[in-house]
């Protein structure tokens, strides 16, 4: 029998001048992914610098964590970009990172979309071809991490994308697979224990529970704990110590 093995990501590299957000110098040294912003929905190009710098020191492969163009709103606000435009965004993000990462002795190894365009090319099939098209038009050997099923996967796949399974143990799920929505109650997880439980089930069994108690089948090649989540270093630290007290071996699918 295989070996249990995941990835643990984090997002990173979302300070922009003078706000400062998360502790990414210690969540370096526990996670195995960054997922770096770009610059569209945070991060200054100074500080994409600085996290890419880290990343290789430390050895943590790096993700492009690209975004609708929405710095007041983080990223988090749905948007109807016109699927030409929002691909040459998502290209112009991806190429940008690169770019830095290089410069500091690494690259870009796959692409992760933020916030709302995460969920939302999840079911919209423009804005997830849009996405699939902008990958294929840089480097189409870089995977898409997102959770799966999915129309972003569904395309990715089809289009011969590898695509990486993604979990969340620090959000609430729903009954049909989705996030609960963050500012509702259950939206995010900040107990050390808690979180680190939810993320060994998650890995063992392939199935996590939702807010309202039905079992929910994920699939978690890679596990997730937010930058910003309160406490996040904490939590990062007790998923990884969790998982490798069950005999699961923590390594970057890229």
């Amino acid at each position: 029998m295989a070996e249990p093995v995941t990835d643990l990501n984090a997002d990173l590299g979302e300070s922009f001048g003078a706000w400062k957000l998360g502790d990414d110098q210690a969540l370096m040294q526990v996670i195995t992914s960054a997922n770096v912003a770009c610059g569209f929905h945070a991060g200054d190009p100074l500080t994409l610098r600085q996290t890419c710098a880290m990343a290789a020191a430390a050895g943590v492969t790096i993700g492009a964590q690209v975004s609708y163009r929405d710095l007041a709103g983080f990223g988090r606000r749905d948007m109807a970009v016109p699927a030409d435009e929002l691909a040459a965004e998502l290209l112009y993000q991806i190429a940008a990172l690169d770019g830095i990462a290089k410069v500091e002795g690494s690259r870009v190894s796959y692409v992760k979309p933020h916030g709302a365009l995460y969920h939302r090319v999840r079911k919209d099939t423009a804005q997830a071809t849009a996405l699939v098209e902008a990958i294929r038009a840089y480097d189409p050997a870089l995977p898409l991490l997102t959770q799966a099923p999915g129309e972003a996967a569904e395309l990715a796949a089809t289009a011969g994308l590898r695509v990486v399974a993604e979990a969340f143990a620090d959000r609430g799920y729903t009954a049909d697979g989705s996030l609960v929505p963050r500012g509702q109650p259950g939206a995010l997880r900040t107990d050390p224990a808690e979180v680190a439980e939810r993320a060994v089930t998650m890995v063992t069994t392939g199935v996590v529970t939702s807010d309202d108690g039905i079992p929910v089948p994920v699939q978690a090649r890679s596990l997730c704990v937010h930058g910003d989540t309160p406490g996040a270093v904490a939590l990062a630290t007790a998923v990884r110590q969790a998982l490798e007290r069950a005999g699961i071996r923590l390594a970057p699918f890229a």
